[in-house]
């Protein structure tokens, strides 16, 4: 295996996630189309980055949205990153603290769902 392609958010509003995701944290729309039934396949990423997020939510599984999210966001200053999203509107449950294995903050996406973000070692 060579990477992971994408990981997928649940979101409960697919254009409050796409503003959100672009907007505050600064992603760019790799696609954006018809999935079939009304819905939409949105994949994000940040730029030059191989991993993206896919906003979608599969039928039957909106009980998923707004929870701990298993994706882990690395940034190479975390207190810089901090800065920028808090500016922008991202809602910090953690600020940026020391912890045994680094340097951890903790932040809510547009959805409620929640991510660890540390500092590249």
């Amino acid at each position: 295996m060579l990477k992971i392609k994408f990981c997928t958010i649940p979101v409960a509003d697919q254009d409050r996630a796409l503003k959100f995701y672009t907007e505050k944290l600064g992603c760019e729309v790799l696609t954006d189309q018809p999935f079939g039934n009304g819905m939409r396949w949105i994949e994000v990423a940040w730029p030059q980055r191989e991993t993206a997020f896919v906003l979608f939510t599969p039928p039957g599984m909106e009980d998923r949205v707004g929870g701990f999210s298993m994706a882990s966001i690395v940034t190479d200053d975390i207190e810089k990153t901090y800065h920028e999203f808090t500016s922008r509107g991202v809602e910090f449950i953690e600020p940026p603290k020391p912890q045994p294995w680094g340097i951890q903050a903790i932040f809510k996406d547009s959805e409620g769902n929640s991510f660890v973000m540390t500092q590249e070692q």
